[in-house]
């Protein structure tokens, strides 16, 4: 099976995140998802490094949620 992330996926999660300073459920498997595509630009690893390391740092949470979206 061939995984296919959506145009725009990688940044549109990475604006949604800084803005909410939330990692959500479906945002962690967006994630996981994004490191499963071997045909990732260099821009998009990035732009995940950037969000692995602001959730290290503390300044992103992880919650439980689906969506940062009420």
């Amino acid at each position: 099976m061939q995984l296919q992330l959506l145009p725009n996926a990688i940044s549109e999660l990475f604006a949604q995140v800084s803005a909410s300073g939330r990692l959500t459920l479906a945002d962690r498997y967006g994630l996981m998802a994004a490191m499963l595509d071997e045909s990732l630009e260099e821009e998009q690893r990035s732009a995940i490094d950037r969000l692995i390391r602001a959730l290290c740092k503390g300044r992103i949470i992880v919650v439980d949620e689906l969506s940062a979206i009420m």
